[in-house]
């Protein structure tokens, strides 16, 4: 019983302290996650406009060699 006890207090004790990575703040990771998130979605939008053919039509292509 004592055990149990024991256990679930180290349990609520880790919960209250939080489960933080030690070299970043919650806001520095949130601000990580959100600007990974911002460049996938670029990245994703880029692909669509790709696949679609949306770009404008430009002489700065990669076989463009002078």
């Amino acid at each position: 019983m004592k055990v149990l006890a024991l256990l679930s207090l180290i349990f609520l004790g880790s919960l209250i302290a939080g489960c933080s990575t030690p070299a970043y703040t919650a806001k520095e990771r949130n601000q990580q996650i959100a600007r990974n998130w911002n460049y996938e979605g670029g990245q994703m939008v880029d692909d669509w406009d790709h696949f679609w053919l949306l770009r404008p039509a430009s002489s700065l292509t990669l076989w463009n060699v002078r």
